[in-house]
């Protein structure tokens, strides 16, 4: 077994890896039903008014607010009852003076009138409608382009698309819109021990992991996955997955990244493209590769579940949402370690934690534990210079 040659620190590979994110530029256009959390390329700006027309915002009356100005409880304004608007209806009913007509929220506001008074302070006596409260010109109406005006840019492009922004997008008669295309990611996963879940588990066999939390982080991190099948630990297979680039912006090799004679990923791509670096100081993870082969990035993951997913957590993650324009916001919360905590000198540790009312707790096993992630809630970094964490310590706890 050989040793990595050198070990980079853990900020010079991060560093490294987000250079190496090219943000795709490529354009897709999507029905905005299938454009949730899809990234804006283009600005959106509104044709026209909203509300296109004036319209009550509430259930009420349309008056003329200078009919209503001296009603009170105690001398109510009797106002004459001249019909009925629902929302969506068009009628031909003007407000003259002395008159008024009972609306639904959103109903067109009738000619001659500028207020609504709330249905509350009103009472309907047959053709007479007693008022009990005076309004103001404009109260409860909406006035077109309060909400959006005509020319108003509403979105821009670069944001990512909300519920609420979707809602902007129908509200505008939009049925399709520009977005930025996701980074395809194809994973392939090393190693003939790893066995699919669902088939029979043979002695010296394992049930594959990594290809399913790696598939749903992509997912997450605003890329498409796509899973190829175990890949043997022989030279001739493992070059000829490197030429399947065409169609992927990024490659991921589970596995075959460390010293061993099975580890074939660093030989092949070092022949065939190039490698940016191969083993980071941290643990877990230490065998992480980055290279490049015909202007697609290449990652090689460790083969323990943990260190993969932890691996993905810290550095792929940020790595593709970067590709997919997405905002990468590492949610943090301070807390105590609740109890002492050894890290190894000269390698940055990503101590995965659970986090009980204010105090962390290392839940980290071994690498090959898939417990050591599935049970946490966040990572702590151990800096390389710091060889223990006391009890009680405030501590930065970075959360999944």
């Amino acid at each position: 077994m050989a040793l990595l040659k050198k070990l980079i620190k853990f900020e010079e590979a991060l560093n490294t890896l987000l250079n190496l994110a090219k943000p795709i530029n490529e354009v897709e256009e999507l029905p905005i039903i299938k454009a949730y959390q899809r990234v804006l390329a283009e600005d959106i700006v509104s044709p026209f008014d909203i509300p296109f027309y004036p319209r009550a915002s509430m259930d009420g009356y349309a008056v003329k607010a200078s009919d209503t100005f001296f009603a009170s409880p105690r001398n109510n304004v009797v106002l004459k009852y001249k019909g009925r608007l629902r929302t969506g209806e068009v009628k031909n009913l003007r407000v003259n003076k002395g008159e008024c007509v009972a609306v639904a929220t959103g109903a067109p506001l009738p000619p001659g009138s500028d207020a609504v008074v709330m249905l509350e302070f009103t009472e309907l006596e047959g053709r007479r409608v007693k008022i009990k409260k005076p309004v103001y010109p404009g109260e409860s109406v909406s006035l077109p382009g309060e909400d959006i005006e005509k020319g108003e840019k509403v979105l821009r492009k670069g944001e990512m698309l909300t519920a609420s922004k979707i809602g902007v997008l129908a509200a505008l008669g939009k049925t399709k819109v520009k977005v930025y295309r996701k980074p395809r990611v194809k994973i392939l996963p090393t190693g003939e021990e790893i066995v699919p879940p669902g088939q029979p588990l043979k002695k010296g066999k394992i049930y594959d992991i990594n290809s399913y939390t790696i598939f749903t982080l992509i997912i997450e991190s605003g890329g498409i996955p796509f899973l190829s099948p175990s890949l043997p630990d022989k030279k001739e297979i493992i070059e000829g997955s490197l030429k399947e680039t065409q169609n992927v912006d990024v490659l991921i090799f589970i596995g075959g990244t460390s010293v061993g004679e099975k580890d074939l990923i660093p030989e092949v791509l070092s022949k065939h493209g190039k490698i940016y670096f191969h083993g980071v100081q941290t643990k877990p993870g230490k065998p992480f590769l980055c290279g490049e082969i015909e202007e697609k990035i290449i990652l090689g993951l460790p083969g323990y579940p943990a260190s993969c997913l932890i691996i993905g957590y810290v550095f792929l993650k940020p790595f593709l949402k970067k590709m997919a324009h997405l905002p990468y916001e590492e949610k943090t919360v301070w807390v105590k370690m609740g109890e002492n905590v050894y890290s190894p000198l000269g390698r940055h540790q990503f101590l995965t934690v659970k986090i009980e009312g204010d105090k962390a707790y290392p839940v980290f096993k071994e690498s090959g534990d898939i417990t050591s992630i599935s049970q946490a809630q966040g990572i702590v970094h151990v800096p390389e210079n710091q060889e223990i964490i006391e009890k009680g310590e405030k501590v930065k706890v970075y959360l999944f």
